[in-house]
This record gives C-alpha cells, structure tokens and sequence, in this order.
C-alpha cells in the first residue's frame, strides 16, 4: 500500500536540490512512498527530471512562498500560509498525505504544526524527539528544544511518547527511561524532576523508569529513553554536535599533517570507515514532533540528500507503527494510573 508523505522542497541549506535527491534515495530504498512536494515548480521540475523513477511518484504542488531559514516563527506563522512548509503541513490535516518532512525552520515549524494539528489527547505541550548514537545503542532524548521549562506532568508525557517513539522507532520492546539530572542520587534535582520521579515510580507498565541518569549515560546508552525539559535538552544536543566536529576535525589534521599520519591513515583506513558509518549523524536525522496529532518530522537543516532520506524513513515508520494511536492510548492508562499520586500531590 502507498504511502504519500508531504515535503517541504524549499527548507533546508542545500535547497531543492538536497530534498528531491534525498526523495529519490528514499523511495529507492521504500517504493511504496509517494511524495507531495511543495515547492518552486521552475525550480524543482528540472531536478524531477534527473530522477524519472521519483517524478512518476511525486506531485508537485507550486508555490513560490518559503519561510527563510531567520525568519521569526510568529511572522512566519502570520505571513506563511501559502508557503511551502505551511502546505505540507495542512496536507497532514487535510488526510492528502500521512506525515509532513521539512529541513526549513525549526520554529516556524513548530509554530504551524502546533497550530494547524494541535495536540493528542492528554497531551498538554508536544516535544521535539531525536536518536543519539551511543557506546551501547541508539539512545532517545526529548525534548531537544520545544519547551524550554516544563513542570512533573509535561515531563511524564514526554516519557510515554518517547517509550513509544524507542518501541516503534528502534524496535526496543520494553525501554527504560532516565530523568536527566545534575545526580542519580533521587534527592538531587530540583522539585520538579523530583516530583516527576515519584510518578514515573507509580506508572504502569509499559513505563519502566530507571532513575535519574547523567549527562555521561546519553553516550553510555544505559537507559534507552532520556527525559528533560527543552532548555537542557537543546544544550545537550549542541554540545554532542560540537564534540563530533571537534573529534572529525581533530582526525583529520592528525592524518594529514604529516607522511607518518597519511601512512597511519592507510592503515587505518577500514577500521575508521566503520567507525564513520555508525556514528554517521545522517542516520540519525530526523526529529519527530511528538504529542501533534499528525506526524511532523524535522530534518537537520545543514543535512545532504543521505540524511534527508533518513528523515523520510523516521516519518514512514512512526506512521505506520501507529505511533500517534499508541502515545494516546497509553497516555491515557497512565493517565487513570496516575490520578491518585496526582490528586495526594494536590492536597
């Protein structure tokens, strides 16, 4: 059965060109996508034409609106209705296509899908969800940025969503979750992940809390679900990014800077290939909001056509596991679960 996903042609640093062949990769790797792509038709319907097998499975909607990559998300939200990424989102809603991909700005995408889709059921805020690589295993960390303060109970829906997110996305049957905090002994961390704690403590099955968990566990893999608020979150994600083009650079000059490193890089050459492939952060790419009713998945903006693709698997995937279903039905067994600590909490 097909598959229409919406994209947004114009977002992204390497605009169309990146987003039609990250397109093509896509659906040389699943035939059964199709694509809605929104976009400059003068633009895009040449690069179509370099890929004969994609254009028989794409329609091209025009518009020669985009929202600029600086673009502030509440004029963007005001003037970009017509614009590429705003039509790809009301696709979604509109039932024209299963989930929307864009690499164009991350607020202003936020901002459009918050509005145009609203939340699930029991759900108050929706969290930017991504994959780090890890020592152990692929680790899920939310929220990376949609929040910058959350209270206990936004942070207990985090937790379903990501549990769903690790089942369906990764495949881990029974994930366990940390809290991220400055310790892991339960009486460091302000009153707010204290107090989250003690409910994830209460929480049914499928929620399998591990405990508070540090920095250093979101490289060690020893939870499979991180959980905090989007202010740490997005500091988190900036600091891995930084470290891993500090450690490719450092690499680089080692082996280039003189005829013993360029000798040792012979020799080390397939042992650095394999090493490149699992921490490649294209495989990674591809943030979902979670908690939207309808998927939105948000590519890294400075990604190439190989990890754009990446973004385009993540939205197939989470729309045909029934991620959306499955958050709101667990979110309200936990829900029904959690009402009692909720309501001795409030007295």
């Amino acid at each position: 059965m097909s598959l229409p996903i919406a994209l947004d042609g114009m977002g992204g640093d390497a605009a169309p060109a990146m987003v039609v062949e990250g397109a093509a990769i896509a659906l040389a790797r699943d035939p059964d996508l199709r694509f809605v792509l929104f976009g400059d038709e003068a633009r895009l319907r040449p690069l179509l034409d370099r890929h004969p097998e994609l254009r028989a499975a794409v329609e091209l909607v025009h518009t020669a609106e985009f929202v600029a990559a600086d673009a502030k998300p509440s004029l963007a939200l005001r003037q970009g209705r017509t614009s590429s990424m705003r039509l790809a989102i009301d696709a979604v809603k509109e039932g024209r296509a299963a989930a929307a991909v864009s690499a164009g700005n991350t607020g202003a995408l936020m901002a459009m899908a918050k509005v145009v889709l609203r939340t699930l059921p029991g759900i108050d805020r929706p969290a930017i969800c991504g994959v780090f690589p890890s020592r152990r295993r692929p680790v899920v960390i939310l929220d990376l940025g949609a929040n910058v303060a959350c209270d206990a109970e936004t942070l207990v829906q985090f937790a379903v969503m990501g549990t769903v997110f690790a089942r369906a996305i990764l495949g881990v049957e029974a994930p366990r979750i940390g809290l991220l905090n400055v310790g892991t002994e339960e009486l460091k961390g302000d009153d707010v992940v204290r107090r989250a704690a003690d409910m994830l403590r209460a929480s049914p099955p499928p929620i399998r809390f591990g405990g508070f968990v540090e920095g250093t566990d979101l490289v060690e893999g020893s939870v499979e679900v991180v959980v905090t608020d989007g202010f740490t979150g997005n500091v988190a994600l900036k600091i891995a990014e930084g470290v891993a083009r500090m450690f490719r650079d450092a690499l680089k000059e080692t082996f280039t800077s003189s005829l013993r490193g360029k000798l040792g890089y012979l020799v080390a050459r397939p042992a650095l290939a394999s090493l490149r492939e699992r921490f490649d952060p294209r495989r990674y790419n591809g943030a979902m909001f979670l908690g939207l009713n309808g998927v939105v998945v948000k590519s890294h903006g400075g990604t190439d056509a190989l990890g754009f693709s990446w973004a385009v698997k993540v939205a197939a995937d989470l729309v045909r596991q029934g991620t959306n279903a499955r958050i709101t039905e667990e979110m309200r067994a936990v829900a029904h679960a959690l009402a009692p600590v909720a309501r001795a909490a409030a007295s």
